[in-house]
């Protein structure tokens, strides 16, 4: 089964990182089958500042407007 991985800011609390791997591990079982044990999910927390898009690090861009 596969190793997934993910990459997204910091910041994230437990509780989502839970929420998230069990959504993820059971869609990818309905998916592709085998058993829950199998799925890896691997999280990379990723500072603003090491993340750039559009020549703009995320960290230097203007926070979204609601």
């Amino acid at each position: 089964m596969p190793t997934i991985h993910v990459e997204l800011f910091e910041g994230r609390t437990l509780d989502q990182k839970r929420a998230f791997v069990q959504a993820v591990t059971e869609a990818t079982v309905r998916t592709l089958g085998g058993a829950p044990e199998s799925v890896d999910i691997l999280f990379h927390d990723i500072k603003k500042h090491d993340w750039a898009t559009g020549g703009v690090l995320w960290s230097d861009a203007a926070p979204a407007t609601p």
